[in-house]
């Protein structure tokens, strides 16, 4: 690599350092002059509007529509829900007043005390107060049932300890809100966007994903059912990847949504929400990517392909420059994002090493001999390899290419996942290869209070009950107790 790019350090002798560093090397993201806050960068945005352009167009196939509602949530609304409230209270930023004025001594802008708020507004941590305060005046009977609404959006939660894309005071998401006149739809419709979020994951990231239930402990504030993705990086930890909640009525009592069913009796509004946020760019980062730097699904990847000439003279620029084009051209009619880079500002070497760290799956590399017998070389971001190809079927063959980078980074990663899950009988075992890192599945008797002894003790937590486990029943690794199933620890960011 070149020099100036070549001082990542490697995953091997310090995995966080080098997670740090590659966000901010391949011009993903920076911290703000906010404290916890990021600043997206354009090329890392690039990531995320093709990541929400996707996801926004599997939800519409679901039937969900988008809605926007508002940033700043009464305080009162908070309090309705108390399972809600006491999940997110230690977390919210509060707005207590509205006007700023002139310093009296002219050293700048003061808070105006004769412009306190009557009522504190909170920066939504999450919107289900604010949303179901508005479904009230949607909803009178079944027939205006089911709303299945999303909402793409700002969110805010205080966080002391922050990094990069993984955990910020404020992110960016989507949140589905819906509802419904039977508990047996809110349940399908819960499950439907846990597999909608897991085919996402799979299809689009390359990121294999277990799907689960999450525990008691683990629920959502105010759910009844937390559904979970939950995917293992490199270094054998898990990340919730995405939840799917079935609120019950929770939601619905405490703002007294109420409808006339079809019986004509009243009747509280079956609820859901669900979620991903921009902690999926750290999944994918930190799924993929090696010592040189990112390594992107092609399907996600802003530049799919790069195409940088080797050239003696302006001639010889020009006549590769002519080349080009019509490769260009034909890839674009393809739908595969090109990027010719001809600039003379920067040397090969550095656009090659600066296109490797930001992990553009294809390079095509054309220089004289190339020229003289219509070849290009070929170099795929997943593997290093290079080949030399015809240009008469270079498109085609990219295609192809680009198809197999796709397939193939999923199928290591779910190797590597799979190699580092294994069973475990005994407390003894659990406390040794939980050291190791990866997903451990044990049998656990069930209750809250072993759950909390094995975190405190290994600092595992409970990721999932698998909704594909093995319901062979045993004894629980902890208490000898009665377990209907193994569950799947880990440690976590």
């Amino acid at each position: 690599m070149a020099k100036e790019l070549k001082n990542l350090t490697k995953r091997s002798d310090n995995y966080s350092q080098w997670y740090n560093e590659l966000v901010v090397k391949a011009d993903l993201a920076e911290q703000s002059a906010v404290r916890g806050c990021m600043v997206i960068k354009p090329y890392g945005y690039a990531i995320w509007e093709k990541m929400q352009r996707n996801l926004d167009d599997m939800f519409k196939e679901t039937g969900h529509v988008n809605a926007y509602f508002p940033l700043l949530i009464p305080k009162s609304f908070l309090s309705r829900e108390a399972e809600h409230v006491e999940g997110f209270a230690k977390e919210c930023a509060v707005v207590t007043h509205y006007r700023l004025k002139n310093a009296p001594d002219g050293s700048g802008v003061v808070v105006d005390p004769a412009a306190k708020l009557e009522e504190e507004l909170i920066i939504r941590p999450t919107s289900e107060t604010i949303i179901w305060n508005t479904y009230k005046n949607w909803i009178q009977s079944y027939r205006d049932l089911p709303i299945l609404c999303n909402q793409w959006a700002n969110v805010f939660r205080w966080e002391m300890r922050t990094r990069l894309f993984l955990r910020t005071a404020e992110f960016l998401w989507q949140e589905g809100h819906t509802a419904h006149a039977t508990r047996e739809e809110a349940e399908e419709e819960a499950l439907r966007m846990l597999h909608v979020y897991g085919e996402f994951a799979e299809k689009y990231m390359a990121v294999p994903v277990v799907k689960g239930i999450k525990s008691a402990n683990e629920r959502f504030a105010g759910a009844l059912e937390t559904y979970t993705i939950e995917a293992m990086m490199q270094d054998g930890k898990a990340l919730q990847s995405g939840t799917s909640h079935f609120l019950g009525q929770n939601f619905a009592k405490a703002f007294d949504v109420q409808f006339v069913n079809k019986n004509n009796e009243m009747e509280y509004v079956w609820a859901t929400s669900w979620g991903v946020s921009t902690r999926l760019m750290g999944a994918l980062i930190m799924t993929h990517s090696d010592d040189n730097g990112l390594v992107l699904p092609p399907k996600l990847a802003p530049i799919q392909v790069v195409i940088i000439p080797i050239y003696k003279n302006e001639e010889q620029l020009e006549q590769i420059n002519e080349k080009v084009d019509g490769i260009v051209k034909n890839l674009k009619a393809l739908g595969i994002s090109v990027k010719y880079d001809n600039a003379d500002n920067k040397r090969p070497g550095f656009k090659f090493a600066d296109y490797e760290l930001k992990g553009v799956p294809v390079r095509l590399v054309m220089g004289g001999r190339d020229l003289e017998n219509n070849t290009v070389e070929v170099m795929r971001r997943d593997t290093l390899e290079k080949s030399t190809v015809s240009c008469d079927n270079i498109e085609m063959y990219v295609k192809e290419l680009l198809d197999e980078i796709q397939e193939n980074i999923f199928r290591k990663a779910l190797n590597y996942r799979d190699s580092r899950t294994i069973s475990v009988d005994t407390y003894e075992e659990f406390k040794e290869k939980i050291e190791e890192g990866g997903f451990i599945l044990a049998h656990w008797d069930g209750t809250p209070e072993t759950e909390e002894k094995i975190k405190e003790e290994t600092k595992a937590t409970i990721r999932c009950i698998p909704l594909d486990r093995d319901k062979t029943p045993g004894k629980c690794m902890v208490t000898g107790k009665d377990s209907v199933c193994r569950v799947v620890f880990a440690r976590s960011y």
